[in-house]
């Protein structure tokens, strides 16, 4: 299933998902509230609330609580995580930004999963303006992609991961690489150079759905970044070094995981500037417009914005 997180023309925000007609179903609504209005409070119970979508299928594809996508407007389909830990997970990209940066690899890197907290109350969704942050002059996207936690656990092995995902979704972790820099090279961060935003969406798609798509260390799934409707970068999921259960493995060694907290994946091969260099592209500015596109989990598209 493919849920959502949408505003209706009214103002208000419903959580729910998108039916086999593309029309956006609000789960509330349709279930007479049996089902809650936001997705934070699905995926903590979801399981109960899966065995009720079960029992009444007709709710999948019909319903009171209808609504044409020209109606509504997306929002990001989980926009209040409880946490976002994002990794290092890509092995060409390390390589090739460090590289850019006349550095060599760090043996460390092959051996522990690396990740950082950033600001889960910056969350934007698709067709969300993205401020450009005061003072910075070389932004960034970059293309990744993200899971979900759907069940609370506490020193989970990779092998068992899977079955504490609730489902992915794009992730868009934006870069201020001028503040980052200095940031870096006190040895602590990133931390301005990240906070100002993060991008999900356009849907939270389950993860029976990517079933077919397995390979490699993680699923047969391409993804591509668009600037002003050019081409920047491709790769595939599959290139993972690290997969996303040894990233759970690693985030949940000593810490519980609860639902509603956000893996992600760091950025795939060529799937940001500073990787391609300035010479392939120039770092963004407002009225940029940057679209992500992955497999199955469709396109997420934001514009650039001043301060």
């Amino acid at each position: 299933m493919k849920f959502i997180t949408f505003m209706k023309k009214d103002g208000s925000v419903s959580a729910g998902w998108l039916n086999s007609i593309g029309m956006a179903v609000d789960m509330h609504e349709a279930s007479n509230g049996k089902l809650p209005d936001n997705m934070l409070q699905f995926i903590e119970n979801h399981e109960e609330y899966m065995e009720f979508i079960e029992e009444h299928r007709g709710l999948i594809e019909t319903g009171n609580g209808c609504y044409p996508l020209e109606e509504i407007k997306l929002r990001a389909p989980l926009p209040n995580p409880k946490s976002v830990r994002d990794f290092y997970a890509f092995e060409q990209h390390v390589k090739t930004a460090r590289e850019n940066r006349g550095l060599e690899m760090i043996p460390e890197w092959y051996e522990i999963a690396v990740f950082y907290f950033t600001n889960h109350l910056a969350i934007k969704g698709p067709e969300e303006e993205i401020e450009r942050p005061y003072a910075c002059e070389w932004l960034d996207y970059e293309l990744e992609i993200a899971c979900v936690i759907g069940k609370e656990g506490r020193n989970i092995k990779a092998a068992e991961a899977d079955s504490y995902i609730f489902g992915y979704f794009i992730m868009n972790d934006w870069s201020a690489r001028d503040l980052q820099r200095k940031e870096m090279k006190v040895g602590l961060g990133p931390a301005k150079g990240k906070d100002f935003a993060t991008s999900f969406g356009p849907y939270l798609l389950t993860k029976d759905e990517l079933e077919s798509h397995r390979s490699g260390k993680g699923y047969d799934l391409e993804m591509t970044a668009r600037v002003n409707g050019v081409e920047l970068s491709r790769g595939n999921m599959r290139d993972l070094y690290y997969s996303i259960g040894e990233m759970i493995e690693r985030a949940s060694a000593g810490t519980t995981l609860y639902p509603g907290e956000v893996i992600g994946s760091g950025t795939v091969g060529t799937g940001c500037i500073l990787e391609l260099g300035t010479d392939v592209h120039r770092w963004l500015e407002p009225g940029d417009e940057v679209e992500l596109e992955i497999t199955k989990l469709g396109i997420l598209k934001n514009k650039i914005i001043d301060a």
